[in-house]
């Protein structure tokens, strides 16, 4: 297989539903679709931790939540295990990361790049403390902002994705000048659609906000201990009304399509500095957002709105305009790296594999999993895909089960049904076989109140409060 080059682009909260390609009604998407069908689209995508700095520690080394122990937002990478990148740097290859990486410490060569442009790490080396209390759950005032700020406008972060598609076309300008005896590397992090969902006016105003779908079961809303207690830990929905949630549902896809036009400006660069052939091309998310689905916003639940992901590669090797769907997630990102770079592959223990060679056929023998321990989980929640079910176990609740093959949006919980329940032990099985649900929630929690106690205990941490989000590099964070 040919070696190239391989650019990573990786979004924030980008629901895989909303894209053109997927078959959305509405949303434009021109410059993702067409990668779509210079390419290959992989249906079942996962990410293996629906909150950022899990999933973000999961795609660097390849590893699952439970190995890499970056349990939630305040617990991120630090470069302690290999990443991709410092496999590739130890083998020749020049590795860049512009924009988001959400890790510990801005530190290129610890991280795994040889230049970390525009970088944005967890704040202050800290992130987010208050994610870490999860024996009872804080209420999270700060989310309530939500649904009254979404409209019209301009934010921190979208001067941001601005400013990180400039500097990528730059650097691949750049690139083109320079020669180079092996393949590099370029990851690519925007933040859209990530809230605060502000469009600028010019994308937001492509969406009529009477015709923007309306949430899927938004009222009749189903009820699990899980998700009950999620709701008023991350109380996203409380302010809303109806004309709320219409401006929230088309400024995401405001953001969704402002997101596209950067994706554009970095695919044009590549063709006219003549990069386009020696260059494979991935575009991904770290996880989904709810998006008003069962009355929910964000992320952190493993419902195809929030664990699934969007997925696209493009270029050599890539069969064109075709659906994959083999279940897939972002460790695969790692073995994808070094594969398409030509790279040796040095850790046979990783779960991932290849998405070139999945994207040619090859179907792996495992079983995919996606872990979350972060804010508002009261329990330790594990998620698999088996066949056609996606199988979720809550420790100590009771477990969800959904038929995708029939029931793709997720409105029929078979986990409690009698008729399910051998297909419920049998998922069970293959979870167990990867993962002690029950060891990692008491090993997350002991990690978790390790980190309380370190930074001053639960009152402390409680006084001092938290923030919405990570600003961009040299905006100061908006504690509440």
């Amino acid at each position: 297989m040919k070696a190239t080059n391989l650019i990573f682009i990786m979004s924030d909260e980008h629901n895989k539903r909303v894209l053109g390609s997927s078959g959305h009604p509405m949303i434009r998407t021109p410059n993702l679709d067409r990668l779509a069908a210079q390419g290959t689209r992989f249906t079942n995508a996962y990410t293996n931790c629906p909150i950022c700095v899990p999933a973000r520690a999961s795609f660097a080394t390849g590893r699952y939540v439970h190995e890499h122990r970056c349990w939630d937002n305040a617990i991120a990478y630090d470069g302690r295990l290999p990443s991709w990148g410092h496999r590739l740097m130890q083998q020749g290859h020049r590795v860049t990361s512009i924009g988001k990486l959400h890790y510990v410490h801005s530190d290129p060569q610890r991280n795994g790049f040889d230049e970390e442009i525009l970088p944005l790490h967890i704040v202050n080396g800290v992130g987010d403390l208050l994610g870490l209390i999860r024996d009872e759950l804080p209420r999270r005032a700060g989310a309530a902002k939500l649904g009254p700020e979404a409209g019209r406008g301009e934010s921190e972060y979208t001067k941001y994705d601005r400013d990180i598609a400039a500097e990528t076309v730059k650097w691949l300008k750049r690139a083109a000048t320079q020669r180079s005896d092996k393949p590099w590397a370029l990851y690519v992090g925007f933040v859209s659609p990530h809230f605060p969902l502000i469009a600028p006016p010019e994308f937001y105003d492509l969406y009529p906000e009477d015709k923007v779908p309306w949430p899927d079961m938004y009222e009749d809303r189903p009820q699990h201990p899980f998700t009950d207690a999620m709701r008023k830990c991350m109380c996203f929905d409380e302010p809303f009304d109806a004309a709320m949630v219409r401006r929230a549902i088309t400024a995401y896809m405001g953001l969704v399509t402002f997101l596209d036009d950067n994706i554009g400006k970095i695919l044009r660069a590549l063709e006219e500095s003549g990069l386009a052939d020696t260059t494979r091309v991935v575009y991904s998310s770290d996880h989904g957002d709810n998006l008003g689905t069962r009355g929910m916003w964000g992320k952190s639940t493993m419902y195809e709105e929030s664990a699934g992901i969007p997925l696209i590669m493009a270029g050599a090797d890539v069969p064109k305009g075709s659906v994959c769907p083999v279940p897939v997630s972002l460790v695969d990102g790692f073995p994808t790296f070094i594969h398409a770079l030509g790279a040796q592959h040095q850790d046979a223990d990783l779960p991932g594999h290849s998405l070139l060679d999945i994207a040619q056929g090859y179907v792996p023998n495992r079983t995919i999993l996606s872990e979350y321990h972060a804010a508002g989980a009261i329990t330790g929640t594990s998620m698999i895909r088996h066949r056609q079910f996606k199988y979720i176990h809550y420790v100590g609740m009771p477990p969800m089960l959904f038929d995708l093959e029939r029931d793709p949006c997720e409105r029929t919980d078979l986990g409690r049904n009698a008729d399910y329940a051998a297909v419920v032990r049998e998922c069970e099985q293959k979870l167990r076989a990867i993962v002690d649900p029950e060891a990692v929630d008491a090993q997350a929690r002991a990690d978790q109140r390790a980190h309380i106690e370190k930074h001053g205990g639960v009152d402390a941490i409680m006084k001092r409060g938290t923030f919405r989000y990570s600003p961009p590099p040299g905006v100061k964070a908006a504690y509440y």
